[in-house]
């Protein structure tokens, strides 16, 4: 039976740095590691510089040890702007830890599976205020591939300019810090294994909520169309009257460089590793209070706090379904006899209908 309280090494907390920057998301992220104390396993992956700034790249995980269990990892932050995301998942992990205490059924959870979280993927963006990281790179644009048809303009990836928004980073220079580092704790803690979800939480799209899944590069569909399914039926038998819409991005638009296409198309042949990202739709927030759009965080966070805190209640059983969908994942995880029914299903339920071609990502 695998121990939920892993030891920490001395050498897997971010040293203090004189120069390291703070602000609200990342003190509270400190303090919840700190409360975790050897129940979580915290790592800094990277240090991200900027002038005599730097920023830790801080993960934590919990959980069984066993490399074959299956993993969930919670990301966010990505876009520095987009700080209800990272709220979403600190909120998560501080309940996470009281539970705890007292939820025998978690306890028994957490020995089956292995929670990993990310919460600031961008934190020099995040401490400066701006949707790209400190060197101008929009990371959910920085990976290498290219689209396979038009993009919106600008918004779908651009490489001429730094000073422009949507910047993808310059053709044939390596992935920024931030971006490789999130894609080497998906390789090394998530697609390693051979089932594992990814829920990478942003805000700034729409006047609902979404689920989008692989792929935003091309309206191919992804291999494991069926287990995505499979997933989304669970949801919606399991939560009725949840506020999702369930698809693949490229059914939304396409763009440059996505991070979670890239980390799919790179996961070990055999294994199950499916990535989601929670679109928070903040249009709706600007439509109930249009002076935020007078302020750069009001575009994508929700400014009054009971606005906040109804966000943080609305999306905390969605983040809860997910690790028990893993943990039962051999219930339900579609055999092969199965899979090819389900994929002219999943086809027919999500073949690509054209809407304005527009948004943030």
């Amino acid at each position: 039976m695998d121990s939920l309280h892993h030891p920490v090494a001395p050498a897997s907390l971010a040293p203090t740095r004189e120069a390291e920057a703070t602000f609200d998301e990342f003190e509270e992220l400190k303090a919840i590691l700190r409360a975790g104390g050897t129940r979580l396993e915290t790592r800094t992956v990277d240090y991200i510089t900027s002038g005599t700034n730097s920023f830790p790249l801080l993960t934590a995980s919990i959980g069984a040890s066993d490399p074959q269990a299956p993993a969930v990892g919670f990301f966010g932050g990505i876009h520095g702007l987009e700080r209800i995301g990272t709220q979403l998942i600190l909120h998560f992990m501080r309940a996470l830890l009281f539970r705890l205490e007292w939820d025998e059924l978690l306890r028994l959870q957490l020995q089956k599976i292995r929670l990993v979280f990310m919460p600031i993927v961008n934190p020099g963006g995040m401490w400066a205020h701006k949707r790209s990281n400190p060197s101008g790179v929009d990371l959910m644009r920085n990976a290498p591939q290219r689209a396979d048809s038009r993009v919106p303009f600008l918004a779908g990836g651009q490489t001429l300019s730094s000073l422009l928004p949507w910047y993808c980073g310059r053709p044939g220079t390596p992935m920024q810090t931030e971006s490789a580092a999130l894609l080497e704790v998906v390789r090394e803690q998530l697609a390693s294994r051979p089932f594992s979800l990814a829920l990478d939480c942003h805000s700034g799209y729409g006047f609902s909520d979404s689920i989008w899944f692989p792929y935003a590069r091309t309206r191919r569909l992804m291999a494991h169309l069926p287990e995505m399914f499979t997933l989304k039926t669970l949801l919606e038998q399991s939560h009725p009257h949840h506020v999702y819409r369930f698809e693949p991005q490229s059914n939304q638009y396409l763009l440059h460089g996505d991070l979670w296409d890239h980390a799919y198309d790179h996961a070990p042949a055999g294994h199950v590793f499916l990535p989601m990202t929670l679109e928070l739709g903040s249009w709706l927030w600007i439509r109930k209070n249009p002076r935020q759009l007078f302020s750069r965080q009001g575009i994508f966070n929700p400014i009054m706090a009971h606005r906040t805190q109804r966000v943080l209640r609305r999306h905390a059983d969605l983040l809860d379904f997910l690790t028990r969908a893993a943990y039962a994942v051999p219930n339900w995880l579609p055999t092969d006899d199965r899979r090819a029914q389900l994929f002219r299903l999943a086809t027919a339920h999500w073949r690509h209908r054209p809407v304005p071609a527009s948004g943030e990502g």
